[in-house]
């Protein structure tokens, strides 16, 4: 194919609204009942009308899917169930026609089992190093070399027949990378060109802080001596180096990195290095006004030294969906379990996630919305025998898995399995048609209509700094540019502040005009 003309970066990462497509579970456009990316173009027009300036697609490369595809076995080339290069070259060029950016996924802690490199070194090949192979201890190497865990459960390596080990720190079908090894640092450099000369706009990189390993790869106790695997110093030569890579194409990058030290997070985000990280602390926190704004103002000090936007998130694809997280009437959810002290009120669940949806896209810096928070979708309660994460394989039963959050989204109300297409690969549930987009599209009240209005009215808050106002407890309220954002967490209604203007309510005002609560509005100053 000729090199189309690089993708410029004009800043608009900084305040973009960006959508997450998990490809597999958004458009069914063969009707094998996997998404894939005929259904993303079928659907390009809905995304240009909900108003995002780009969209984050989940890995579409080749892939065995043992792992919801962050098992890459194949960098270059777009899984079959998902489609071809030559489709996501066009999906490319015909979103950007509509005004809206590509940003894909980048895996680079791991690849798959499959891929070419890790079969070569199960064969006894030099690629041998370009993983972690090494013997057992015990008396006959029969224990693993040290006492990592995996991500999803159990030991983070595994045995083969010929006696030595490797290590995955997620599941045994991802063997971890060398990236103490140059060829493996080359090797990425050139996936990156190859998909910023594809017209790409930027990439989120998953798993970011996790890429360099002590090379003595030492047992680890909590609290003692720096990390053997995470956040270690020598990572950010790595980032360096791709920054020099994306700057030629006028690309940017988004990290994936959970640290609790926000002066270590910084550090990914000085100026020759990453541009954007996800900010995770919004996401876990719960329907709690003192610490939502604590995680707010946190936030933006931790960005602030380096110049670099905050991002907004309040779900993504390993996180349970929004409504029902916020579905509960105190805050003991457990991320960790996706357990519940009390059951789940969708009601009131849609009702803050609205609220939420107010706040966060009135916040300054980039926001992400996962693809079916717009429709307002609760988490599904998947049968055992259909769940396809290995979490909860791997955790013994214990640990539903996130595939609540990635059921197939539903279109079309009066059509076969809401429009999605085929026969889902996962169930929805019985009233997902519901949800539909093309019914919400026709209710002025539904969620996806007020995620349309919101997006356009985003620029009321122009791009400088947010100032608090005084609020009653249980109440955020702040200022940005000539608009307002009032956000009541309480019980009791609050009157508003003096305004000139109402721009956009997540729900009704009182009959006294006042605003209720588990309810935001837009004001203008």
């Amino acid at each position: 194919m000729g090199q189309p003309t690089p993708a410029t970066d004009d800043g608009w990462w900084r305040s973009a609204v960006i959508y997450q497509v998990y490809v597999r579970s958004f458009a069914d456009g063969d009707g094998d009942g996997t998404g894939d990316l005929a259904g993303v173009r079928a659907r390009l027009p809905y995304l240009a009308e909900l108003g995002v300036d780009a969209l984050w697609f989940n890995p579409w490369y080749r892939s065995p899917m043992k792992d919801g595809g962050y098992d890459v076995a194949d960098y270059r080339a777009v899984d079959p169930a998902f489609g071809t290069l030559a489709e996501a070259e066009k999906l490319i060029a015909e979103a950007r026609e509509l005004g809206i950016r590509t940003i894909v996924d980048i895996v680079p802690n791991h690849v798959s089992d499959q891929h070419p490199w890790f079969r070569a070194a199960l064969a006894g090949g030099p690629e041998r190093e370009l993983f972690h192979f090494r013997p057992g201890r015990g008396e006959h190497g029969e224990l693993p070399p040290n006492d990592w865990q995996s991500e999803f459960g159990g030991p983070a390596w595994t045995r083969l027949p010929d006696g030595d080990w490797y290590l995955h720190l997620f599941a045994p079908e991802q063997p971890d990378l060398n990236w103490a090894h140059p060829a493996v640092r080359q090797e990425h450099e050139d996936i990156l060109r190859f998909w910023f000369e594809r017209g790409v706009a930027g990439v989120r990189i998953d798993s970011a802080a996790l890429l360099a390993k002590d090379p003595a790869l030492p047992d680890f106790t909590e609290g003692r001596g720096p990390h053997p695997y995470v956040d270690r110093d020598e990572l950010h030569d790595v980032y360096r180096a791709w920054r020099a890579v994306a700057d030629e194409y006028g690309a940017v990058f988004v990290g994936e990195v959970w640290l609790p030290d926000t002066e270590r997070f910084a550090r990914y985000l000085r100026p020759d290095e990453l541009h954007t990280a996800f900010n995770f602390s919004f996401m876990t926190c719960p329907w709690d006004a003192a610490r939502l704004r604590t995680s707010i103002d946190g936030t933006l000090a931790e960005h602030a030294p380096v110049g670099a936007p905050a991002t907004w998130v309040l779900c993504n694809h390993d996180v349970t969906r929004t409504v029902t997280r916020y579905g509960r009437a105190d805050t003991g959810f457990d991320f960790a379990t996706k357990a519940f002290g009390t059951p789940t009120d969708l009601e009131l669940g849609t009702r803050r996630a609205r609220a939420a949806a107010l706040l966060s896209l009135a916040l300054p810096g980039a926001v992400y919305v996962y693809q079916g928070e717009e429709l307002g979708l609760p988490e599904a309660d998947i049968p055992p025998d259909r769940i396809e994460d290995p979490m909860h394989a791997r955790s013994g039963g214990t640990d539903p898995g996130r595939d609540g959050c990635r059921v197939p989204l539903p279109w079309a109300a009066g059509e076969p399995h809401a429009g999605f297409g085929g026969e889902p690969w996962l169930p929805q549930p019985d009233g997902w048609a519901a949800y539909a987009a093309d019914r919400q599209a026709e209710d002025p009240a539904s969620m996806l209509r007020l995620y349309r209005e919101a997006i356009r009215l985003r620029p009321e808050f122009g791009d400088g700094p947010l100032t608090w106002l005084p609020a009653p407890d249980g109440v955020l309220a702040f200022a940005r540019a000539d608009a307002l954002c009032v956000v009541n967490l309480a019980d009791a209604p609050v009157d508003l502040p003096a305004h000139s203007a109402r721009l956009l309510a997540s729900g009704p005002l009182d009959t006294a005009g006042r605003l209720p609560g588990d309810t935001a509005v837009w004001l203008r100053a």
